[in-house]
């Protein structure tokens, strides 16, 4: 019989490995799914400006509001209402949440969101009508991609309100993904482009679906932890966010507040506010697993998170590993779709 000694410890190695086995079965680690937005009494809609490299991405309601909450890692942040997705605020719900290039004048994009909700007589109740409940985040592709001078504005707003759905979402360069890069440390010449990825996990009977636009400063890595885009060196090969910054100050023509990665994770359980706080301060883990570095000074990081108001709940650790999953992969995605285009490769091409 083998035996394993630690310290002193004494351990029958042939009865112990029957039980470690046993154990690593009753918490099998979540599985990759084709859950869905729209399985989850969610929408997402796209309104993209190809040319001017530039766009928004909603996420609704199929047919009224849900809670949501958000934990910030990145110190570089553009944000509208985030203040009302704190567990302690007056309105426990949401009805759409925006993400938008155009660094701050994407924001613009939210008042075509609310126009929509108002039209459907959506919102937060008072008298003589709704005022619609739309936090965003914004992300910084001014540059250097299409125009500087393009930007998402309302009618864009509105517009992918009106091209919600809750299946067969298109991922990459699309939305808020359309103009965004990543691996940025030796400037437009060394960077890839980034862009939308969506992905989903399930287990203990719960689904999580995220959704991640991927505009990081640092470079995204796979599962192994190996880069798979990021900062490519004069002959055009991978060398790695890290491993740059020790030979050369980062390139400033990508400064503090014009990198960042925003995400949503939606679930299937109705967890209460502070639980569902958690879940997203839990999901930005996949954040340092898959992008390197993130949460930087330079990185306007946030992660979004999602649930029913009414339902079965969850145990907590159980869906914080589902969202974590999903994420992770939906960052991958991100970058594996993503098309070329300006001089700047894509995975895609």
């Amino acid at each position: 019989m083998r035996h394993l000694r630690v310290r002193g410890v004494h351990v029958a190695w042939d009865h112990a490995l029957p039980r470690l086995r046993a154990n690593r079965t009753a918490h099998r680690a979540p599985r990759v799914t084709t859950a869905t937005f729209g399985s989850l009494g969610l929408v997402v809609g796209h309104a993209t400006d190809d040319a001017g490299a530039t766009g928004c991405t909603v996420i609704r309601g199929a047919d009224g509001p849900f809670r949501a909450a958000a934990a910030v890692i990145g110190r570089a942040t553009g944000t509208r209402e985030l203040a009302l997705l704190d567990p302690a605020a007056t309105v426990d719900r949401v009805d759409a949440l925006l993400i938008a290039g155009g660094s701050a004048y994407g924001l613009d994009a939210a008042a075509g969101v609310m126009r929509w909700h108002e039209a459907q007589g959506r919102g937060f109740a008072v008298g003589g009508g709704v005022v619609p409940i739309v936090p965003g985040a914004v992300l910084f592709d001014l540059k250097p991609c299409g125009r500087f001078d393009a930007r998402p504005d309302a009618a864009m707003g509105f517009s992918a309100c009106e091209a919600a759905r809750g299946s067969g979402i298109a991922e990459g360069s699309v939305g808020a993904g359309t103009g965004l890069t990543v691996g940025k440390a030796r400037g437009a010449a060394g960077a890839m482009k980034g862009g939308i990825g969506i992905a989903s996990a399930s287990g203990h009977g719960h689904h999580a679906v995220a959704l991640a636009a991927v505009n990081a400063f640092g470079d995204v890595c796979d599962a192994n932890g190996g880069p798979i885009a990021g900062v490519r060196g004069a002959d055009g090969a991978l060398i790695g966010t890290v491993a740059a910054l020790e030979h050369a100050a980062p390139a400033t023509s990508f400064p503090a507040g014009s990198n960042t990665t925003i995400a949503v994770v939606a679930l299937s359980a109705a967890l209460p506010r502070t639980a569902l706080h958690n879940v997203a301060q839990a999901a930005t883990a996949a954040f340092h697993r898959r992008i390197r570095p993130a949460g930087t000074s330079w990185d306007g990081d946030i992660v979004f998170a999602l649930a029913p108001l009414e339902g079965p709940s969850a145990e907590p650790l159980a869906i914080e590993l589902l969202a974590v999953q999903a994420l992770e992969a939906a960052i991958e995605r991100a970058v594996r779709l993503a098309r070329g285009r300006d001089g700047i490769p894509g995975l895609a091409d």
